[in-house]
């Protein structure tokens, strides 16, 4: 951390410390969220939330200071695997670079791991990076390419005939492009070296940029042994694409048949209004410290560098 800490904070980042605890969220329709109640005396009862990421505040303090920013943060993830890989609470490190997109985020996080990697730390996390878009590895590992199956119809019929028995055409083209990934294309994925995948699919909602004249938006993965450690966008800056990405996923949250213990969280409907024309280029990367150290250390389990980690107790 300290080494981490030193890097970025000589090449003009600076570190900040956001809230835990959050009034409101990012409507997120794949991440499920720890909730708890503000209860005072003299303010009532209110729902409040465990963080998944940092983001929702980082992001208002770029709009205000303009500049790069960074921290690590504890962050928590309800209904997930509790296991080698997965802990309901973890540390993320998060950090936005100002006056930069998604590429140029690969080189800084190429050099970052590779200037304040561990001694000892196995070669296949060293730099250089391998890059691939999504597609090419759908199309490698997969035997599916994207650029044909953009009609859910079209997703389907060829997940049929991978062997996928796709039954609910409720289920959407997110969802069903997973089975595939998850399935076919991230087991095969090659391990030599770190390898980032960009370009992922428009239909995966978030708040990365749309590449022009494409399928696919600004956002990359990068992933080390086969294990996904990090989560980079070219930042959406534009206020109405904003306000119906809120719009369209609280909407879907809300209406999803979900089981009683899910939590649909508040959301800020002003958060839209902190960006426009005068919020600065951005892009932010989101990395799991504690993934990323359990690698450098050759583990392959979290326990290793989680005190106390969930597991150990429960299971």
């Amino acid at each position: 951390m300290q080494a981490i800490r030193t890097w970025l904070n000589e090449r003009g980042y600076l570190e900040v410390s956001t809230p835990t605890l959050s009034p409101d969220l990012i409507p997120e329709p794949t991440i499920q969220n720890f909730s708890t109640r503000l209860i005072s005396e003299f303010l009532g009862e209110r729902e409040f939330y465990l963080i998944p990421s940092p983001e929702i505040h980082m992001k208002k303090i770029i709009g205000e200071i303009r500049r790069s920013i960074y921290q690590f943060s504890r962050c928590f993830r309800n209904s997930e695997q509790v296991g080698s890989l997965h802990n309901p609470e973890f540390t993320m490190l998060e950090y936005y670079t100002v006056d930069c997109d998604d590429e140029s985020s690969i080189a800084i996080t190429e050099e970052l791991i590779g200037t304040t990697a561990l001694p000892g730390c196995p070669k296949e996390l060293l730099p250089p990076f391998k890059r691939m878009t999504v597609n090419e590895a759908c199309s490698t590992y997969g035997n599916f390419d994207l650029d044909h199956l953009q009609d859910i119809g079209k997703l389907r019929e060829k997940a049929r005939s991978l062997g996928f028995p796709i039954e609910d055409h409720t289920e959407s083209w997110e969802a069903t492009f997973n089975r595939l990934f998850l399935n076919l294309v991230e087991p095969r994925l090659p391990q030599a070296c770190p390898l980032v995948l960009c370009d992922y699919p428009m239909q995966i909602e978030c708040l990365a940029k749309r590449k022009a004249g494409t399928f696919y938006r600004r956002r990359w993965e990068l992933y080390a042994k086969g294990v996904e450690i990090a989560n980079c966008y070219d930042e959406e800056t534009d206020v109405q694409v904003i306000k119906d990405y809120y719009r369209r996923h609280y909407a879907m949250l809300a209406s999803q048949r979900a089981p009683l213990h899910q939590v649909i969280p508040d959301v800020d409907e002003h958060f839209a209004d902190y960006f426009g024309s005068s919020y600065p280029q951005s892009s932010g990367v989101a990395l799991g410290f504690d993934r990323l150290l359990m690698l450098e250390l050759g583990l392959d389990n979290l326990g290793g560098v989680i005190l106390f980690p969930l597991s150990d107790i429960i299971l």
